[in-house]
């Protein structure tokens, strides 16, 4: 059974940072793209960012590029996001998921393994 548990999230103020981590679990991850969404209450799942299989290529949305990084350790089956510059709207359920293919991915159909996702809250 494949598993993905996100961790990390939490309350911060608005300008800082926060790390989540995403372990895999139940099989090797190391030929699939990986990525992060989120999604705030009211809103559809968002696309946050996405990498290739061996870690070559990343993918950004619009609302979190050049603040946001996506890593991932193959030797570990983890994938991480490191959030600077934390605002309020970042405010949201992050999910972490595996791709279904080795590439990059932008769109929740192309992802068929999603974590439970982690609550992070920026306040001003």
């Amino acid at each position: 059974q494949v598993q993905l548990v996100e961790s990390g999230g939490g309350l911060v103020q608005a300008g800082d940072s926060l790390r989540l981590s995403c372990a895999a679990s139940g099989r090797s991850f190391s030929n699939r793209g990986m990525g992060w969404f989120r999604q705030a209450p009211g809103k559809e799942r968002e696309f946050v960012a996405a990498i290739k299989w061996n870690g070559a290529n990343t993918l950004y949305g619009d609302s979190v590029k050049g603040r946001f990084t996506i890593s991932r350790d193959n030797a570990k089956n983890s994938v991480s996001l490191q959030m600077n510059s934390l605002k309020p709207e970042d405010t949201a359920v992050y999910y972490c998921a595996l791709g279904r293919t080795f590439n990059l991915a932008m769109t929740p159909v192309e992802y068929d393994y999603w974590g439970q996702g982690t609550q992070v809250t920026v306040f001003s």
